[in-house]
């Protein structure tokens, strides 16, 4: 598996991991008879938890156009400095992104989003 495989999969672990912290802070929230039903009534996570929430569906948004872009490279044989750079780029400013986001940290939060865009646009400029 290449680098910027490994990348890939580090973004979809964190993917898979969000949700479990921010549904530990909600479950403080509003109890665990709450989370563990259809929550159509649920009060709207606030705090932490709410952003951790939107940090999630942030990374969501991100995650699709980075993976096809990876997957594409890798189904056409491109790698190299500026794929791996930009593949790493996105995991380690997502995850910025996430730690940043449950502290309401708005403006390194902001850079984190553009780097993540950036290291998805490294990898597609080298597609064509």
């Amino acid at each position: 598996m290449n680098s910027e495989l490994w990348a890939l999969t580090g973004a979809g672990v964190l993917y898979l991991l969000l949700p479990f912290i921010y549904l530990a802070l909600y479950a403080k929230q509003v109890g665990m008879p709450i989370i563990s039903g259809n929550r159509e009534d649920a009060p709207k996570a606030v705090g932490m938890a709410g952003r951790l929430m939107r940090a999630h569906s942030n990374l969501l948004e991100n995650l699709v156009p980075f993976a096809i872009v990876v997957l594409v490279a890798r189904v056409v044989g491109v790698s190299n400095g500026m794929t791996v750079a930009g593949a790493w780029l996105f995991l380690g400013a997502r995850v910025i992104h996430a730690i940043v986001y449950l502290a309401g940290i708005t403006k390194i939060r902001t850079l984190a989003y553009i780097a993540s865009v950036i290291g998805t646009v490294l990898i597609l400029s080298q597609l064509f």
